[in-house]
């Protein structure tokens, strides 16, 4: 149950994921884009200068458990080869998920 006085909806967790390998110019923002979408996430997926992909993703802990199983992967053409997340303080402030240029 939430706190009295809190806006955000139970049981909600926040995960920023940073992911690493051959990660950008093979479709991995619109691979979690879509599944974030189709498991009812919140959140952002967006490429770095580095070379990576940086991910917020907020939601229930059962579809979160199973988005971050498929950002290990990636889509088809990613080679993963390192997968940071941590936690963070879960706010109500994400929108829906959606891609940052």
């Amino acid at each position: 149950m939430a706190a009295v006085g809190s806006s955000r909806p139970p049981q909600t967790v926040r995960r920023h994921c940073r992911i690493r390998g051959q990660v950008q110019m093979v479709g991995f923002r619109a691979f979690a884009t879509l599944h974030a979408r189709q498991l009812g996430l919140r959140g952002w997926v967006r490429n770095t200068a580095a070379g990576e992909v940086e991910v917020l993703a907020e939601g229930p802990p059962a579809p979160m458990a199973e988005f971050l199983g498929l950002l290990q992967c990636g889509p088809a053409a990613a080679q993963v080869t390192s997968f940071q997340v941590s936690d963070e303080v879960a706010e109500t402030g994400l929108g829906d998920f959606s891609p940052v240029p």
